[in-house]
């Protein structure tokens, strides 16, 4: 018999969550099969068999947290394809035969553990997509009540998306309150709907609020012109686009006047270790995505080393691969400075949080055309962002914050000049 353990997953990831059984007790696997979806911090992550065999027992339901090195799954290594229902069988004869004084006890084992799986096959019947499943998490519903109109019965990211749950609460409300009618009575004409919050969305809730509570925290402001960084573009993305088979955006240019600033104040690309500055001589640069299990930060290595139609298919294919959670770890450990564009989302301007361990956080915002003055007698309404810088004030003093952030401005402003940093 051999075992199914949970592998190093990560430096800084020693638990997550189990999110899909691919396999179940009495499956075969051969080496290299994938047995079962972890949720972590970070990524979700698919954990192979190490043997051939038949899967006996699983050590952690879909829910249950479990540890790096704990014992998920035995597998019987003697076994072979289509022999588990005979092993089942002799298994279930031999006590009878060899234990008599205990067959009266074993009736009563057998049929509660068949009770016990069969409930728990309840919950685990229907044969479902990753996508639905963690559809199904996010919004709270049961599997089992969702219609398909697949042959096969499985159900899909599409029918999770089409379920209205409302119908089904109203017909589970009676039932829900006839057990105890007086332990909800302030509910009653307020409806609720509870949602478990994934292991992801946990996480960032922690880390959010680990970063105000252990790091002085504070936002210095400024405001960009984006009038030729819009025309260079408009100018220049078709052709960009041909070349490259990559469109020309706003964040290779941003990506590339924030290394050209840290490379002028080192301390924003540093982070505190203990008691010493780690002040790094590299230049990875975490871009902040939205996606559906929330915020991820995947890094584009090596930004200073890089082009910009290098720095846009990186975070192209950065992108694609969150939305669709594709991430590996790699992808998203090693920042050393952030970059987070609200604008996308409609925001004018906001204090963005930093991404510990990282000292400091670029965020950009909406292009909004306001008068500006261009002389003491003229003024002309321009396409304007805010931008916005919150740092670490432990190790970076006002001065170089907001030299950082003037540098960003007039590098994004001439972005010709970007071509001349080193």
């Amino acid at each position: 018999m051999a075992e199914i353990k949970v592998p190093e997953l990560a430096e800084s990831i020693t638990e997550g969550t189990v999110a899909q059984w691919l396999k179940q007790p009495g499956d075969f696997v051969n080496k290299g099969d994938y047995v079962v979806e972890l949720e972590t911090d970070k990524v979700n992550v698919e954990i192979i068999s190490e043997y051939s065999g038949v899967i006996k027992d699983l050590g952690a339901q879909e829910g249950d947290t479990v540890q790096v090195g704990e014992t998920i799954a035995t597998v019987d290594t003697e076994a072979t394809e289509g022999s588990a229902p005979a092993e089942e069988a002799l298994a279930e004869k031999a006590p009878q035969a060899s234990e008599p004084p205990a067959a009266p006890k074993e009736p009563v084992t057998n049929e509660a553990k068949p009770q016990t799986e069969e409930e728990q096959e309840k919950k685990q019947r229907p044969i479902a997509s990753p996508a639905a499943r963690k559809m199904a998490r996010e919004k709270g519903i049961d599997l089992s009540q969702v219609p398909t109109a697949d042959p096969l019965g499985r159900v899909r990211a599409q029918d999770v998306s089409g379920y209205n749950p409302q119908a089904a609460k109203q017909e589970s409300k009676p039932a829900a309150a006839s057990p105890g009618p007086a332990a909800q009575p302030a509910q009653d004409s307020k409806p609720v709907e509870r949602v478990r919050m994934s292991r992801r969305r946990q996480t960032i809730a922690n880390r959010l609020v680990e970063v105000q509570q252990n790091a002085a925290m504070l936002t210095t402001f400024n405001e960009v012109d984006m009038t030729n960084v819009m025309n260079l573009r408009k100018r220049r993305k078709d052709k960009f686009f041909e070349e490259n088979d990559v469109k020309l955006g706003f964040m290779s240019f941003f990506t590339k006047a924030v290394v050209a600033a840290l490379k002028k104040n080192p301390l924003l690309n540093a982070e505190i270790q203990g008691d010493e500055l780690v002040l790094k001589k590299f230049y990875d640069i975490g871009i902040a995505v939205s996606a559906k299990e929330g915020l991820v930060v995947p890094v584009v290595r090596d930004a200073d080393r890089k082009n910009f139609a290098e720095i846009e298919g990186d975070i192209m294919d950065l992108a694609d691969k969150a939305r669709n959670n594709k991430l590996s770890l790699n992808d998203l450990q090693g920042g050393t400075f952030t970059i987070t564009n609200g604008g996308v989302f409609g925001s004018l301007l906001s204090t963005p949080i930093l991404n510990g361990p990282q000292v400091g956080i670029l965020g950009m915002h909406s292009i909004q055309l306001r008068p500006v003055a261009i002389d003491a007698e003229k003024m002309e309404n321009r396409p304007m962002m805010y931008i916005a810088l919150s740092y670490d004030h432990r190790i970076v003093d006002g001065k170089e914050a907001v030299t950082f952030l003037k540098r960003v401005k007039e590098l994004i402003e001439d972005p010709e000049s970007l071509l001349f940093e080193a």
